[in-house]
């Protein structure tokens, strides 16, 4: 196997996307996330900036500066009259001073506690790649930011199989320990043989360690030099998430997930490789990022941001790319991936067949806009960068935000374990929201009989010509988000779609019969009261149909033939926080 370090690049044509030694690259320009290094102990060389000084009051701080601060007197960093506390890095911060965060509560008549989290984000150990955060500073903020679960999925490669696979599992067993109300899940952001990127990971368990290790040597592209889109490496790709499985059917784990990310970004996937992947394990390769991390990645230079496209979707087609996708799939809408975003779609046509196939969130943190932690120095020989350091200003040119910081994934959990998390998101028991536009969901379909009555993620029975009622009840938010906005929800829409059965093309891109068959606006009313329940009734035809949700603030709603769809999102232009969608994954209906 290769020890030296390497590149891996992401093809996505002649704008490209690379990870490796030499950054992180978009476009002619490119887009480097810069040198780093680490050290283990408090971080060193860090400059005070005037929100750590005792001598400045808030009033002479901006918002940004203010906010820093009051997070820092949350972890122990600076006293409650602005004092230094203790060491400058997060890395000497008291576990005990970090903010808690508490799961919703369950809803009436709901059995399920809604946990928000995200299963995508990068630390020190991305093997020398992009990223300078330690692990711990993710499980603050995730915390700070009312996320219950996280997975930490660093970049596979060859060292980071040689050397960050353990040192992750040291590291996220250490902030297990400090974060106890948080299950924090070890993963990888698995490089696929002919393929993007992906989520891999295990519940903790006695062979986690050994598993993802294993996995990583024997699958991942990085490694074996198996990236390019060939029939051969496609079938790799399938022998990878069948090896999974066999873990789970030898005993070895409990379960096994993988989820696609960003996957209109470079247009790697063809839908007949989503189709594959999941119909060899559809325990394990249960869907995709419907909405990418980066979010912040197209708010312009001028406002200190990348100025680049939403979650960095600003390319075009590669060599590797699957040519039956349009060029307008390489960009996102309301800051979601094409393959979600347009009704009767890629997703909508998975579902048509009846297949569970269910849509995230994520982060996607490698570094966040307006932050000012940055790197400790060059990385080690091992590819892991030393300690990030806290400096005066804000680093300017990033495009993502901390874990739930705009971007969450919602499951209705059955309790509070990593077993359930996992089966909450096989079950696609999950909503996605950005920006908190809103505070909870609840989408309940009622058909009679014993099997009858579902919620998000649920198969229920109806009888042919039998009366459907589905109810849609949303707590609307009332409290400032992240961006010390209050969102207001305008609308909410219900789509559906029959359920027509298995495609004989497996490159089927379109459901024609699926459409938003009811939309809703929000009333003054509702707002005063703060929930906007919804009922739509309909008698079930011959067809079993699938059923679900969205809604958005209306501030860029009136795309496609429909005037409701969400509008290209600008490259250069695009605040995140004043384009907000909720998506809900769906219920399907039967006889």
């Amino acid at each position: 196997m290769d020890q030296h370090p390497h590149e891996h690049r992401h093809d996505s044509g002649p704008a490209g996307h690379s990870h490796g030694p030499a950054g992180h690259s978009h476009g002619p320009a490119g887009h480097s996330h810069g040198p780093g290094g680490h050290s283990h102990g408090p971080a060193e060389g860090a400059v005070a900036g005037p929100e750590l000084d005792v001598e400045v009051p808030d009033t002479e701080l901006t918002p940004a500066q203010v906010a820093r601060r009051s997070f820092l007197r949350g972890v122990g960093l600076v006293g409650a009259s602005g004092a230094v506390a203790g060491a400058t890095g997060l890395a000497g911060a008291s576990p005990a001073a970090a903010s808690t965060a508490s799961a919703r509560p369950p809803r009436s008549g709901d059995s399920f506690r809604w946990s928000a989290g995200d299963h995508h984000m990068h630390t020190q150990y991305s093997g020398g790649s992009d990223a300078p955060y330690l692990i711990e500073q993710h499980a603050l903020h995730a915390n700070r930011f009312g996320l219950d679960w996280i997975v930490v999925t660093d970049h596979g490669g060859p060292l980071h199989q040689k050397f960050g696979v353990n040192a992750t599992y040291r590291d996220i067993a250490l902030a297990r320990q400090k974060h106890t109300d948080m299950l924090i899940f070890q993963g990888l952001e698995w490089n696929p043989p002919a393929g993007d990127h992906s989520t891999v990971f295990v519940p903790p368990g006695t062979n986690d360690l050994a598993i993802m290790s294993e996995f990583e040597l024997l699958y991942d592209a990085s490694i074996n030099g198996n990236g390019a889109s060939t029939p051969a490496n496609e079938a790799r790709a399938r022998e990878a998430v069948r090896w999974l499985g066999d873990q789970v059917r030898a005993g070895r784990t409990d379960s096994a997930l993988q989820i696609f990310h960003h996957p209109s970004r470079g247009g790697r996937y063809a839908p007949s490789e989503f189709r594959g992947m999941r119909d060899t394990e559809p325990t394990v390769s249960i869907g995709m990022e419907g909405a990418p991390g980066h979010q912040a990645a197209g708010i312009p230079v001028s406002q200190g941001g990348a100025g680049e496209g939403r979650g960095f979707y600003d390319g075009g087609p590669g060599t590797n790319s699957y040519p039956g996708y349009p060029l307008d799939s390489y960009r996102t809408y309301g800051g979601f991936d094409w393959l979600t975003s347009t009704v009767g779609g890629v997703w909508d046509s998975m579902l048509a067949e009846g297949k569970p196939w269910f849509v995230t969130a994520t982060s996607d943190s490698h570094q966040v806009y307006r932050d000012s932690w940055t790197y400790g120095g060059a990385p080690t020989p091992d590819g892991v960068y030393k300690d990030p350091v806290f400096t005066r200003d804000e680093v300017p040119g990033r495009g993502d935000f901390w874990p739930g910081q705009y971007s969450q994934t919602v499951l209705g959990l059955r309790d509070f374990s990593y077993g359930s998390v996992v089966e909450a998101l096989r079950s696609g028991r999950s909503y996605l929201v950005h920006g908190n536009l809103i505070d909870g969901l609840r989408l309940t379909v009622s058909t009679g009989g014993r099997r009858g009555v579902g919620t998000i993620g649920d198969t229920v029975q109806a009888a042919r010509g039998g009366r459907v009622e589905v109810t849609v009840s949303v707590d609307l938010r009332r409290t400032p988000n992240f961006n010390e906005d209050i969102p207001q929800l305008a609308r909410v829409d219900l789509i559906a779609g029959p359920i027509t059965g298995p495609v004989a093309d497996q490159d089927t891109m379109t459901a024609p019969g699926t459409r938003v068959v009811q939309s809703w606006e929000v009333s003054a009313r509702q707002r005063d009261a703060g929930v906007a329940e919804f009922t739509y009734r309909f008698n079930r035809d011959e067809s079993p149909l699938y059923l679900r949700v969205r809604g958005t603030d209306g501030n860029r709603a009136s795309g496609g033939p429909s005037g409701l769809e969400p509008e290209q999102d600008v490259i250069g232009d695009a605040d995140p926080w004043t384009d907000l969608w909720f998506y809900s994954n769906p219920v399907f209906i039967t006889r």
